[in-house]
Parts: C-alpha cells; sequence; structure tokens
C-alpha cells in the first residue's frame, strides 16, 4: 500500500511539472499581455477613454494599418513617408498628462504617449518660407497652427492613452495632443502633415466661425461670423 501511495505522488509531481512547463511555453509563446488602461499617474486622477464624448465630422474612422502611411510634405527640404511602426519605433517616445477641453463643456485628463511632432518636421527639413503646418485626418478633417506653436513646444502626436494603444475612436493611429488649445485643435487619425505658407489657411471648424488660433483662454466662436449670410 505504501508503495502505491509513492508511485501516485511521483505521478501527480510528474504530471504537476508537466503542467508548470507547458504553461510557461504557453507564456513565451504570446508574448507580453496587452497594456491596461491606467486611471492614476504620479498621484493624479486620470479620465477613462469612455469619459470622451464621440464628436467627429464622420464618427470613428477604422485605418488599415497594414497599408497606413503618414506624409510630411509641402515646404520641405525632403518629404518622408513613414509606416506606423516606423514612426513608433524610431523616434524617441515622450509622455506628459495633458487635459482636453472640449468646446461642448466636458474635459479629460489622460496620460498621453507619443513623439514630439517637431523631430519629424525637424527631419523633413522645413524651408524659411514655412508660416504654417496644417494636419490632414483620414475622414477629410484639418486644422492648422503657427510653425512656432509646433517648433517651439513639446507637442506630442499621440499613439497611446493611460497606457494602452488608441482606440479607433480615439484617433488611432495618431492623436495631436494639442495642449492650450481648444478640443478641435486636437486632431485624430493624422495622415498628413503639410507645411504651408497660406496664413490664411483655416481648418474645417475654422471655416465654419471657429476661432483658428483656438486658444483656450479665448473664445473659440466668432459669433458675428454669419451675420452677412
Amino acid at each position: 500500500m505504501i508503495k502505491k501511495i509513492g508511485t501516485v505522488v511521483g505521478l501527480s509531481i510528474v504530471l504537476v511539472t508537466i503542467l508548470l512547463a507547458v504553461g510557461s511555453c504557453k507564456v513565451e509563446e504570446t508574448g507580453q499581455l496587452a497594456p491596461v488602461e491606467v486611471r492614476e499617474y504620479q498621484g493624479q486622477k486620470l479620465s477613462s477613454v469612455n469619459d470622451f464624448q464621440e464628436n467627429s465630422i464622420k464618427g470613428p474612422q477604422h485605418v488599415d494599418i497594414k497599408s497606413y502611411k503618414l506624409s510630411i510634405t509641402g515646404l520641405v527640404k525632403s518629404p518622408m513617408e513613414y509606416t506606423y511602426d516606423q514612426v513608433v519605433q524610431n523616434y524617441k517616445s515622450y509622455e506628459k498628462v495633458v487635459t482636453l477641453n472640449c468646446v461642448e463643456g466636458w474635459s479629460a485628463t489622460t496620460l498621453w504617449k507619443g513623439l514630439l511632432v517637431r523631430d519629424l518636421i525637424a527631419e523633413a527639413g522645413p524651408l524659411p518660407e514655412a508660416k504654417v503646418i496644417i494636419f490632414h485626418a483620414y475622414d477629410g478633417y484639418t486644422t492648422s497652427f503657427p510653425v512656432e506653436y509646433i517648433l517651439n513646444n513639446d507637442i506630442l502626436m499621440a499613439y497611446h492613452m493611460n497606457g494602452a494603444a488608441l482606440l479607433p475612436e480615439r484617433g488611432f493611429p495618431f492623436q495631436l495632443v494639442a495642449e492650450s488649445k481648444w478640443g478641435y485643435k486636437w486632431v485624430k487619425w493624422i495622415t498628413r502633415i503639410e507645411l504651408s505658407d497660406d496664413v490664411n489657411y483655416r481648418g474645417y471648424w475654422e471655416q465654419r466661425g471657429y476661432s483658428n488660433t483656438g486658444d483656450l483662454d479665448k473664445e473659440f466662436f466668432f459669433k458675428g461670423f454669419f451675420d452677412n449670410d
């Protein structure tokens, strides 16, 4: 009887060992687990991705990342084109907590991770006559900024929020973190960054009466815009 018990115990140990080994193999094969959205960073409470309201001009866009290209065009010495992986892997990443304030009255404070837009611009080589940087989105949306705003500030083009990859409704693959600007300047689904000398350029909402600067400390809408219609 003692011998049989010893044999059963021995077989059980072997079986557990095999199961543990198989489990370890699975972990190695699947690799790193997907990141989970964090809700606090360095003691600061963060908004959830669900706190953002959907207000894009054509609804959430689903970009095919296999065929996706980001272009840097216009008044640059060397027009550039990148895949998603090239942007993410070839440029230094930064993290920053920034609050998006929407003209609809809601706001969301998020930990953004991405690269500095000025690093992309620097590689393309902006020409002296470039005065404006226009961001083009997958859904046809556009907005613009003075060159100085992008080159003289730490403006991120984000691909992560709260420790997780951007969702399609939040602008995957890239969303501009236009700090100190109203939410309509935070362009999503960026496909092209164009340098221009057109200081009179107006983006989608700017053509409809919204302030071209989009500064948070100023009114976002020109009340008399449609008075002559």
